[in-house]
This record gives C-alpha cells, sequence and structure tokens, in this order.
C-alpha cells in the first residue's frame, strides 16, 4: 500500500487526518503544526497583555471582538461570540470599563440596547504592547510576494470561516 493508498478510507474517501506524504510540505499535518504553534505565540502574548493590564485571557478575547466588529457590539453578540453566559459577559464588561478599555452607551431610541465601545485610550495601550507582534508581521510579510500575500490572506479568510462555522467538539 502507497503512502497515497494509506489516506483513504475503506469506503475509498480520503482521510483528511491522515499524514500528509512525504516529502509534502503543505500537508495537513504541517498547517495544523504552524496555526498551533502561531496560536500558541498569539496566546502568549494575549495572555502577557492580560497580565500586564491586570485583566482576565478572556477580556482580552472581549476587546478583540470590539475592536474588530464592523460596527458596536451589544453584550448580547459579545456573549453569543464568546460562547459566554450574560453574567460572565457582564463581569468582563465591568472589569474592562473600570480598567478604561470600553464604555458602554445606549444610544438607540430603544433606551434598552446598549452598545459597547473600544476608548481611544485604551487602543493606544494595545498598540504600544502589541507593537512587536506587528512588527514581526512586518518581518514575516516582507518575505512573500503581493501574490502570495493575497494568497495567505485568501487561506486565511476561508480558515477564519470555517472555524466560525465548526461545532465546538462534542456538540
Amino acid at each position: 500500500m502507497t503512502s497515497a493508498d494509506s489516506r483513504q478510507t475503506r469506503n475509498g474517501a480520503s482521510d483528511p487526518t491522515a499524514a500528509p506524504e512525504a516529502g509534502s510540505a503543505a500537508g495537513l499535518q504541517a498547517f495544523a503544526v504552524q496555526l498551533r504553534r502561531m496560536n500558541g505565540e498569539i496566546n502568549r502574548m494575549t495572555h502577557g497583555f492580560a497580565a500586564h493590564q491586570q485583566l482576565h485571557p478572556t477580556d482580552v478575547s472581549a476587546l478583540a471582538a470590539i475592536l474588530d466588529a464592523p460596527a458596536p457590539l451589544t453584550p448580547g453578540a459579545l456573549r453569543e461570540h464568546l460562547g459566554l453566559t450574560s453574567g460572565a459577559v457582564t463581569a468582563c464588561l465591568d472589569r474592562l470599563e473600570r480598567a478604561g478599555h470600553i464604555r458602554r452607551a445606549r444610544e438607540s431610541s430603544d433606551r434598552r440596547v446598549v452598545h459597547v465601545h473600544y476608548e481611544a485610550s485604551a487602543r493606544l495601550a494595545a498598540r504600544d504592547y502589541f507593537m512587536p507582534l506587528a512588527q514581526a508581521t512586518e518581518r514575516a510579510r516582507a518575505r512573500f510576494s503581493e501574490a502570495e500575500l493575497t494568497t495567505v490572506l485568501r487561506f486565511l479568510t476561508a480558515m477564519n470561516e470555517e472555524l466560525s462555522e465548526a461545532p465546538p467538539a462534542g456538540r
């Protein structure tokens, strides 16, 4: 049986978890290893920022969601995004507000609706702390052509889309 044959299941379908062919730099396992390594390094930096700001790592995840949202988030949308209970989101937002990272505002005609905004001063603190990440990103980007970077960005976008639709393990 060749290595290509060993990646097929009994019904003849490809097994995406099987080891890639020897020498395949783009095999699934190689991607998995590099994605885990990158995730670990970003987590290391995120946990460092959380400790530096006297926050919980979940608070930093909330900050990232608030920052990256195309429009101000509601606590309910943030709860859904983070997979937390409403009480946990309230506690998180309370900590972030006390620390000066966010503000809550009732901006719509329905005064029951609260929107969460990232404070400009908090952006500066995050920008200063994460400058080494931005610099590392620029150094890595400099190794690739525009066409390659376009492909990498397409891949990362597709990965995020797929991951956002995948149910958590065990469901």
